[in-house]
C-alpha cells in the first residue's frame, strides 16, 4: 500500500544542507502495523511527515496504493507526541472537530465519537473539558480524534511519550485491541523497544542521519500480546534484546 524507493530528503541551512533521509526502500502492506525505531536524529518524525504528504522527497518515490504523495490525503491522519486539543472545547467536541472540518454526518459520528470515547475508559468523561483531564485522558481524546474519520492510514509520532510508564502501557495496550477491531495501515514512531514489539507486526530500524533502513524486523507472536506474565514472554525477550543490540551498534 506504502511504497518508498530510494526516498531522500535534505533540508537547507545557512552552510548548504542536511540530509534527514537517503535512499530509503520500505513496503507497508495494507493494515499491517509498522514500528519505527533509531536514535534521536535520525529521520523518523520526518518519515512520518512525508508519507503524510507534508513534505516532498528531495529523491525518490514515495506513493500510496500506486499514486504518488505531494499533499495531504484526507485518508492518512497524522498524530503527533502532544494532544494539541481546543481548550474550548469538551472532549467529544475534540473528538468530532475533523467531522466538522469536513462537514460530514454529525449525527452519525456523534454515535461513533462516544463509542470511541467509551471503548478507551473515557466514559462519563465526554463532556469534560481537556483542564479537567490528565494527561493521559487528553492522549485518549486525540486518539480518538485520530480515528474519528476511519483513516486508511494512521501515523503516529511518539504519541505516548509524555505519559508516566503505566498510563503509556495502558493506553499501547488500548492501541492494540482497537487495531485488532479496526484494522488500519500504521506507522508508530517511538523510542520504546518494548512497545514496538507489543505492537507491530514489523519494526524497522532506521540508521543515523542521514537515515536509512538498517534492518526489518518481523515480529512473529501471536495477538493480543502483553507487558505482563504470558506464553510468548521469552520471545518478546528476545526481539527486545536483539533490537537494542542494532541501536547500539550505531
Amino acid at each position: 500500500m506504502i511504497r518508498l524507493k530510494g526516498v531522500s530528503r535534505t533540508f537547507p541551512t545557512r552552510d548548504g544542507e542536511v540530509a534527514a533521509l537517503r535512499d530509503l526502500d520500505l513496503d507497508i502492506a495494507e493494515n499491517q502495523f509498522v514500528a519505527v525505531v533509531g536514535r534521536s536524529g535520525c529521520g523518523k518524525s520526518t518519515l512520518l511527515r512525508l508519507i503524510a504528504g507534508l513534505l516532498e522527497p528531495t529523491g525518490g518515490a514515495l506513493t500510496i496504493d500506486g499514486a504518488p504523495v505531494g499533499r495531504p490525503r484526507q485518508d492518512v491522519v497524522l498524530m503527533h507526541q502532544l494532544p494539541a486539543l481546543l481548550p474550548w472545547r469538551t472532549a467529544l467536541g475534540n473528538v468530532m472537530l475533523p467531522v466538522e472540518i469536513r462537514r460530514l454526518p454529525r449525527d452519525e459520528y456523534r454515535a461513533r465519537a462516544a463509542d470511541l470515547l467509551d471503548s478507551v475508559g473515557l466514559a462519563g468523561f465526554h463532556q469534560r473539558h481537556p483542564y479537567e483531564l490528565s494527561g493521559g485522558m487528553q492522549q485518549r481524546v486525540a486518539l480518538c480524534r485520530a480515528l474519528i474519520q476511519r483513516p486508511r492510514v494512521l501515523l503516529m509520532d511518539e504519541p505516548f511519550s509524555a505519559l508516566d510508564a503505566l498510563t503509556r502501557e495502558e493506553l499501547a495496550t488500548q492501541l492494540q485491541a482497537m487495531h485488532l477491531a479496526a484494522p488500519a495501515t500504521t506507522v508508530f514512531v517511538t523510542h520504546s523497544i518494548p512497545e514496538a514489539v507489543l505492537l507491530a507486526d514489523r519494526v524497522v530500524v532506521l540508521g543515523t542521519r542521514p537515515g536509512r533502513v538498517r534492518r526489518v524486523l518481523d515480529v512473529g507472536i501471536p495477538r493480543p500480546r502483553s507487558f505482563g506474565p504470558n506464553a510468548y514472554v521469552a520471545r518478546a525477550a528476545e526481539y527486545v534484546a536483539e533490537l537494542h543490540d542494532l541501536l547500539l551498534e550505531e
